[in-house]
């Protein structure tokens, strides 16, 4: 008996560990989310960042106010792992072994449950303190609103009024959004964790990923454009994926082809 169970171990187990080995990569979806999740949730080089962002920002506001501009001053900021942090969201889909979508990401906006950034709320009374408005420009759609406005009153954002939020209507590029705004004030500071927050001329991330024009315009970063920390999301995964729809096996390899090592 204990002959044949051995016999039949060694047939089966193999078998197994080779069926383990193909799904693991299509059953756990989103597992590549795990060590950037967990960074951007516990360590203290994630608030340093933030602090160290915002502090930067808080003393070019401070330069900004005292020069005269035609028009009044105003700041824009994203607000999606700028001012709000949605990392719960990007946990559930790992726990729930979910990838995005809109109706899941809808379900966890709708909460109005995210917390500020580090420094996030101290930088925006800093702004209204300086008599110079923030304008909210977001990609949330327009239906997450009163959500959205909802949570940044809660944690106590200045400037969190209807007059000061801009949500997507139809197109993602924020250019025509920004343009609004400068119909009426000096846009001094920008701030975002994603190129396009900036300006227009990052949208085309092309073969290059986008390195050539940031590149071009290096001297902006820590003057006029202030960059925040994202590892688990950005535009930057449109250079990974070379098509949408893509398997979970298929987008492990398309990850995997990007690395650079020493060999």
């Amino acid at each position: 008996m204990k002959i044949r169970n051995l016999f039949l171990g060694t047939l089966v187990l193999p078998l197994i560990i080779s069926c383990t080995g193909n799904t693991k990569i299509e059953q756990y979806k989103q597992d590549h989310l795990i060590y950037a999740t967990i960074w951007y949730q516990n360590s203290p080089e994630m608030k340093a960042l933030y602090y160290q962002g915002f502090n930067v920002a808080g003393e070019r506001v401070k330069q900004f106010s005292k020069t005269k501009t035609a028009k009044p001053k105003a700041v824009v900021v994203d607000i999606d792992e700028t001012m709000l942090d949605n990392s719960p969201f990007q946990a559930q889909e790992i726990i729930d072994n979910k990838e995005f979508s809109s109706e899941f990401w809808n379900e966890w906006s709708q909460l109005a449950r995210a917390k500020a950034t580090p420094g996030a709320v101290e930088f925006s009374k800093l702004c209204d303190s300086l008599g110079i408005p923030i304008f909210y420009i977001s990609n949330r759609k327009v239906n997450e609103f009163d959500a959205t406005l909802r949570n940044l009153d809660s944690l106590g954002f200045a400037f969190a009024k209807p007059e000061f939020l801009i949500l997507r209507d139809n197109e993602s590029s924020k250019k025509a959004r920004r343009e609004k705004v400068m119909e009426n004030y000096e846009i001094v500071l920008l701030i975002g964790d994603n190129l396009n927050d900036f300006s227009e001329v990052f949208e085309d991330r092309s073969d290059s990923w986008g390195t050539p024009t940031v590149e071009k315009f290096k001297k902006e970063f820590g003057s006029r454009f202030i960059v925040l920390p994202n590892p688990m999301y950005g535009d930057w995964e449109k250079n990974i994926y070379p098509k949408r729809g893509m398997l979970p096996a298929q987008q492990d390899s398309a990850r995997r082809s990007v690395l650079m090592g020493f060999k």
